[in-house]
C-alpha cells in the first residue's frame, strides 16, 4: 500500500469515527454504513415511533437519513463542511420496519462549495425521496488529528 493510500484511509478512518459519535443521528438509529471521498452510505430501519399521525415514516426521519449521508460524503475530505442548502422531493410513503438505504454522491466540486445528490431507497430498491444538498468548505480539518492512535 503506498504512503498517500494508507494517509487517506486513516482520515477516512477518522472522519468515520467522528460521524459516528453524532448524537442525533445515533438517537434515530441511522448507521453510517460506507464512506469514501466525495460518497457515503446510511440507513436505518423505521420503528413504530418514528411514524406520523397518517402511520407512515415522518418526512423529517427520511429527511435526516439524507442529510446524515450528505454530511458524511461532504466531510470525506478530511475539510470541514457545513450545508448551504438541502432538497428533497418525497416519492413513496414508507412502512414500518422498512429497512431505508441513502447513498450520497458528489457531482461537482470547487473551491468553495460541492453539490451532493443523494437518494434513499427501500432496501428492495424502491425510490422514497431524492435529494440535493450543497456544502460550503470550511478553511479547517473535520477531525483533528493527533497522531497515529488517534484511529
Amino acid at each position: 500500500m503506498s504512503p498517500g493510500r494508507k494517509t487517506q484511509n486513516n482520515e477516512l478512518g477518522s472522519v468515520f469515527g467522528k460521524l459516528k459519535s453524532d448524537r442525533y443521528s445515533s438517537f434515530l438509529g441511522i448507521q453510517i454504513t460506507k464512506i469514501e471521498r466525495g460518497y457515503a452510505q446510511a440507513n436505518l430501519t423505521v420503528a413504530e415511533q418514528m411514524l406520523n399521525f397518517n402511520g407512515f415514516a415522518h418526512g423529517g426521519l427520511i429527511f435526516s437519513l439524507a442529510d446524515a449521508a450528505f454530511a458524511a460524503a461532504c466531510n470525506s475530505y478530511d475539510q470541514t463542511a457545513v450545508a448551504l442548502s438541502f432538497h428533497i422531493a418525497y416519492r413513496r410513503p414508507v412502512q414500518v420496519n422498512t429497512q431505508l438505504v441513502a447513498e450520497a454522491v458528489e457531482e461537482s466540486s470547487g473551491k468553495s462549495t460541492a453539490l451532493y445528490k443523494i437518494v434513499v431507497k427501500t432496501d428492495d430498491q424502491r425510490v422514497v425521496a431524492i435529494c440535493e444538498g450543497l456544502a460550503y468548505k470550511l478553511q479547517s480539518r473535520a477531525v483533528k488529528n493527533d497522531g497515529p492512535e488517534a484511529i
